[in-house]
């Protein structure tokens, strides 16, 4: 069970869920009528007013409908999944049985979930779709049917994500050394390294520059400052490592 769900039954069980707004808004989704959905809101109204169990006649004093419609209804709502009748036992130690609305809850929740998801998979197919245009534009030209098999394996099959891609498009950039090898090198090394994130990769390559600058001689000759000025240590990832 999800910590949503483990949430939403402590809610429920605690009495901290009246006629939620969420109902509203999913109900019809669910497939649920509307007869239906005012039995339900009624017996979340007897449920916070304690008591658990109301009988079809004490509906039908709330309600413009016959006993035997709120009977068939009540029977409808059980067989869809969104309700059970429960036991429990008090504090005297007797059993007694109570609706709970709680499965219900749980598709809701069920339904809020998939969406989440469903977001979240179209926003990284749109972070995935940037990812071929922004070598295009660091390229200079359209990518050729072999760059495009690379970046769509480094995403399919090497999961690394766009963000982690980016950032090797960067550091690809930042070296002068723009080419699909070249950044395929840098991601296999992020990998072995099992560096996952753009921040880790730049902590990397960070320490690696500041190293690099830390190794400098100390003396030099003016032709040499001439040389190295506006130059930044980079990585090479072409060169082979143990």
């Amino acid at each position: 069970m999800s910590a949503n769900n483990n949430r939403l039954r402590t809610w429920t069980e605690q009495r901290m869920i009246q006629i939620p707004q969420l109902f509203f808004q999913f109900y019809k989704e669910l497939k649920i009528e509307d007869d239906e959905a005012l039995i339900v809101m009624h017996l979340l109204a007897f449920y916070t007013e304690g008591n658990d169990f109301p009988t079809p006649n004490d509906l039908m004093n709330r309600l413009t409908m016959p006993s035997s419609d709120i009977t068939s209804h009540l029977q409808r709502l059980m067989q869809k999944g969104f309700l059970e009748i429960t036991s429990d036992v008090d504090a005297n130690g007797k059993l007694y049985e109570k609706y709970s609305v709680y499965p219900l809850w749980e598709r809701i929740m069920q339904i809020i979930e998939m969406k989440e998801q469903q977001k979240s998979a179209a926003s990284l197919r749109q972070e995935e779709g940037e990812i071929f245009r922004l070598f295009e534009e660091e390229m200079g030209r359209l990518l050729s049917p072999l760059e495009l098999e690379k970046i769509g394996s480094w995403l399919d099959d090497d999961k690394h994500s766009p963000a982690l891609i980016k950032e090797a498009l960067k550091e690809a950039v930042f070296a002068g050394k723009l080419s699909i090898r070249y950044i395929d090198r840098i991601l296999l090394e992020w990998k072995k390294k099992n560096i996952t994130t753009p921040q880790a990769a730049q902590k990397q390559s960070e320490q690696f520059r500041e190293k690099q600058t830390f190794k400098r001689p100390s003396v030099r000759t003016m032709q040499q400052e001439s040389q190295s000025t506006n130059k930044v240590p980079f990585y090479n990832w072409l060169e082979e490592r143990e």
